[in-house]
């Protein structure tokens, strides 16, 4: 026993058991990971009029915000996001974009005209700066409840590539506006920061406050728009042949065209042949909306079956050229599989509609509303659409911080998108995550960074790992080794329904994790998602002991891991041996007597690959006959 301890002494791992940061809560935020009693967060909602001119390629329109404080302070001035200030000739984001171009670049340049700002119908003073407008307020906005009336008049140039979130693309039959980002938004005052002012760059998304919103989109009559929320005026907008057809399309779980591919363009297809029509659209409880618009629209639907007997319907608005069994033809199917797959297993969906829309956008979400790439199909169609519709629980339901945190919305994503893909169409399609060694590549790279890295500090090479692939496959593995998946998917789901319209930080996960499964997870938030380092852990020797074999583990990385081992007998037996992460705490070796009568054949870690030890051949250790006897 004294030669074991002096053995494992020489390595101290105290610091990575240690706390990972502060976490002791307090009013707003508990140390248990749940809301305090006293949390609060701001509440804006928005009135939104807007004209779409597609032959200026432009929208001009006016909003007005009421925004409530409910925070403990007061307030003298207010911030609001300016998203289309990016597409200017010297935004902070076209400042820092490669001259080689990126994902993000853009090719034309416009950004917000505003004009006449008020605050309870008062003329105010304002301050904008890139994608940032302040606003000064007349009277100090009162905490715990009073609100304000925010109003001004806007317009810009629709850029044709909106940074891959939105945009215009030309097709035969006529323009896809896809609109995003396409009002000022209120950024959020919170209990961590304050006012969140982060600059609209390129790969941090967004962070917004919960509200309802009444919107309203005056398009030319040949138009079709789809968008966030409930249609409140069909009869105005649809051909009563139209209107049939979406009422059938409520109670079939078969798609039901809209408009059929050789309506497309006919004066019969829509309720009048010349001027313009106002589309009205409410959402309520959500934290943006988004809409498309185009003459070029095929439009089918279908009915999503929900959780208590409730349904809502899926739509997929798309041109010709997507059109086909193999593409987009198969878009609507996709779209309600995916959202029935996320309401039973995690949170039920809470919108009335879910529309997918063919763009030149490779894939891009918002609240019941999600972009994808128009030549798109089978697996790629698949795996964008449900990516895409699984943003409606991470980061829409669950309200976390995107542009400083991505992979609280990528990462827990991309997780979900493992299990519903596995279950798609009895695995129509392979997951992307089907081993979690797919990984291995980017984890040997020197140039790897870490998953809390910033967005928008991250090297763009590594986005789709730090923020998407690395946290995904750290929750599988949380789920499928280090934990169970009982365990696992009880605490993950309460998470959920606790924080469904709030917002998370990353320590109110940490801390509901841990409390909700009985487990200090230290050691794994730190290596893994605060660190950079790698799992390999090696069976290094088998001895033979008076009361059976000595087995000599060595820990050759920086994460500690639970030790899962594969015992294979000579006589053709198994046995499984679980080791628990506490063996490493003092140290990086360990040796554990396997008890028994038998002659061991060989000693395997991870024999199921569950784990992604980057170096698979120290992993298994072969007994030789000498040895064994």
């Amino acid at each position: 026993m004294q030669a074991q301890e002096n053995q494992t002494k020489k390595v101290d791992n105290q610091a990575i058991f240690d706390e990972l940061m502060y976490r002791r809560g307090n009013t707003y935020r508990t140390a248990s990971g749940k809301p305090g009693p006293e949390y609060w967060q701001n509440q804006a909602d928005y009135e939104i009029e807007v004209e779409l001119d597609d032959s200026a390629n432009t929208i001009t329109g006016n909003v007005q915000i009421t925004y409530t404080n409910n925070s403990p302070q007061n307030l003298d001035f207010v911030w609001l996001q300016l998203e289309q200030n990016r597409f200017t000739h010297d935004s902070r984001g076209t400042l820092t974009t490669p001259t080689g171009g990126n994902r993000y670049s853009g090719n034309e340049f416009g950004g917000y005209d505003i004009q006449n700002v008020k605050v309870d119908g008062e003329s105010v003073e304002i301050f904008i700066t890139d994608t940032r407008m302040k606003i000064y307020l007349p009277e100090t906005l009162e905490k715990d409840g009073e609100d304000v009336e925010i109003s001004m008049n806007f317009s810009y140039k629709i850029p044709q590539e909106g940074m891959d979130r939105m945009g215009r693309l030309d097709v035969k039959d006529g323009t896809i506006y896809a609109m995003a980002q396409w009002h000022p938004r209120m950024a959020v005052f919170d209990d961590v920061v304050g006012w969140n002012i982060e600059p609209y760059l390129g790969a941090g998304e967004f962070y917004l406050d919960y509200g309802n919103f009444d919107y309203k989109v005056t398009v030319p009559v040949s138009h079709i728009v789809v968008g966030s929320g409930e249609l409140q005026n069909p009869e105005e907008v649809l051909t009563e042949k139209q209107q049939e057809r979406m009422e059938e399309a409520r109670k079939s779980n078969e798609r039901v065209y809209i408009i059929k591919p050789k309506e497309v363009g006919r004066n019969s297809s829509r309720p009048k042949n010349s001027g313009k029509l106002t589309w009205h659209f409410k959402m309520e409880n959500t934290r943006d909306v988004a809409f498309a618009s185009s003459k070029a629209f095929i439009w089918d639907a279908a009915k999503i079956n929900l959780p208590e007997g409730k349904t809502a319907v899926a739509q997929s608005a798309y041109p010709k050229e997507s059109d086909g069994k193999k593409a987009w033809g198969r878009s609507t199917e996709y779209t309600k599989e995916s959202v029935e797959f996320y309401s039973n297993n995690y949170y039920p969906y809470p919108y009335k509609t879910a529309v997918n829309v063919a763009a030149n956008v490779g894939g891009m979400e918002y609240p019941g509303v999600s972009f994808c790439s128009w030549q798109s199909k089978e697996a790629s169609l698949w795996g964008v659409t449900d990516h895409e519709f699984g943003h409606n629980w991470f980061p829409m339901i669950v309200g976390s911080n995107e542009r400083r945190y991505a992979w609280m919305d990528e990462g827990f994503n991309s997780f979900i998108n493992h299990y519903s893909t596995l279950n798609f169409n009895n695995g129509e399609y392979p997951s992307r995550l089907g081993n979690v060694n797919v990984i291995q590549r980017y984890l040997r790279n020197e140039n790897r960074e870490s998953i809390n890295t910033y967005p928008d500090v991250t090297n763009l090479r590594n986005l789709g790992y730090t923020a998407y692939y690395k946290p995904a496959v750290g929750l599988i593995m949380l789920r499928e080794y280090i934990l169970d998946t009982e365990t696992f998917d009880k605490a993950f789901n309460s998470y959920i329904e606790t924080w469904a319209y709030k917002h998370p930080q990353p320590s109110d996960f940490f801390n509901f994790m841990e409390n909700a499964v009985g487990e200090n997870l230290n050691w794994f938030w730190r290596t893994w998602f605060y660190g950079n380092g790698n799992i390999d852990i090696a069976v290094k020797e088998i001895k033979k002991h008076k009361d059976g074999f000595m087995i000599h583990l060595k820990n050759n990385g920086e994460i500690p891991m639970p030790v899962k081992l594969s015992v294979t007998y000579k006589d053709g037996s198994k046995e499984k041996v679980n080791l628990p992460v506490e063996i490493w705490q003092r140290g990086d070796k360990w040796e554990h007597l396997l008890k028994t009568e038998k002659k061991v054949e060989k000693v395997q870690f991870d024999a199921d690959g569950q784990v992604t030890d980057i170096n698979k051949d120290n992993d298994l250790y072969q007994v030789s006959s000498e040895k064994s006897n």
